[in-house]
């Protein structure tokens, strides 16, 4: 039987561009990567996809409704803390997250993962979801492509930005007290910004996140369409495989190739310091803490109107690990190591 052919449209994340540049190997399939999307593609309604990134939250609430059109893969490609995601006025008074009880807040969409997790962070500090006036809308004027709102009725504190506003502005004018988004404002990183962090030191708190959770928040995963998985049902362990194999590359490249930014280095070196060799591993066991306090968090925050049971997620019991055994041992990484190659590995 012919190497099936999977054509994914994926965002071009670092980790991923080995896989989409042909420099992993992909036995058993042939891989067609589109890498140029700029929003999460809807792998069910463009035409020519096998798969590709989608929504943890989406996909999770699908499933939960019975929806088992895509079949997911536990290969979180977009993951990360979210205390960074909380915006506001350069000359706000606002420093924590507990200070936001009653504030008007702004966010780029309701049930999206990224946002959810951001939210359960407010929540743990006592602003749950009833205690805040909630505005949705894109980031900046102009954008688009995406829906914001969801299925599912919002909550009565929380409403529609008006047509042509824009979070960023609406904060600058005061007209919000804070701003959630996973993606910052262009302005941020300039030294004349509007806007900061709300945390003064967010990596401080992310690492105590670390320390307590032993987790770093998914937010977007790779599925493939179910007819896809039914013809060739070795498809997503095999998919897996070369996801982590990609991961491991460019791990590897990148500690020998540190100079893309002036302290990348130091923050290679500090990240395996913290998380071991691996900060976002694949796979469902590894995972199983992070699935199981998303799903509450759906529930708890009136995302999903039922508890959703973590099992029916990942039901394929080949995806607990990912399959990396033709992976020659000099590349392989063992738990905790610092190195995952030597330079003149070629890797």
């Amino acid at each position: 039987m012919s190497e099936p052919v999977l054509r994914l449209a994926l965002r071009d994340w670092d980790h991923l561009v080995p896989l989409a540049s042909g420099a992993v190997d992909t036995p058993g399939l042939s891989l067609r990567i589109d890498a140029r999307e700029t929003v999460t593609p809807d792998v069910l309604t463009e035409p020519g996809l096998d798969g590709g990134e989608t929504s943890f939250s989406r996909y999770a609430q699908a499933r939960a409704a019975g929806d088992d059109r895509l079949v997911a893969l536990p290969a979180f490609v977009m993951r990360g803390f979210r205390h960074r995601c909380v915006l506001v006025r350069s000359d706000s008074p606002y420093t924590a997250f507990g200070e936001l009880k009653g504030a008007r807040i702004g966010l780029t969409g309701w049930p999206d993962s990224g946002n959810t997790w951001t939210r359960a962070l407010l929540r743990a500090e006592g602003v749950g979801t009833g205690d805040a006036e909630w505005l949705i809308g894109p980031l900046a004027a102009g954008e688009g492509g995406k829906d914001r709102l969801g299925g599912r009725p919002l909550p009565p504190n929380a409403a529609a930005l008006p047509e042509g506003a824009c979070l960023a502005e609406e904060l600058a004018a005061g007209r919000l007290d804070a701003v959630l988004t996973p993606f910052m404002p262009p302005e941020l990183f300039t030294r004349d910004s509007r806007f900061r962090h709300l945390l003064a030191d967010h990596a401080a708190a992310e690492r105590d996140y670390w320390r307590r959770h032993g987790f770093v928040p998914g937010i977007h995963l790779v599925t493939l369409r179910r007819e896809v998985v039914d013809a060739r049902p070795e498809l997503p362990g095999l998919l897996l495989g070369a996801l982590e194999r990609s991961k491991r590359h460019w791990v590897a490249r990148r500690r020998v190739l540190a100079d893309t930014t002036p302290w990348l280095l130091r923050e290679l070196t500090e990240s395996a310091r913290l998380f071991g060799d691996d900060w976002m591993p694949y796979g469902t066991e590894p995972n199983a803490a992070m699935i199981r306090a998303f799903c509450a968090e759906l529930y708890e925050q009136g995302i999903w109107p039922e508890p959703i049971d973590p099992g029916i997620l990942f039901p394929d019991p080949a995806l607990a690990v990912p399959d990396v055994s033709d992976v020659p041992a000099a590349v392989r990484r063992r738990p905790g190591s610092v190195g995952a190659a030597a330079p003149n590995q070629g890797v």
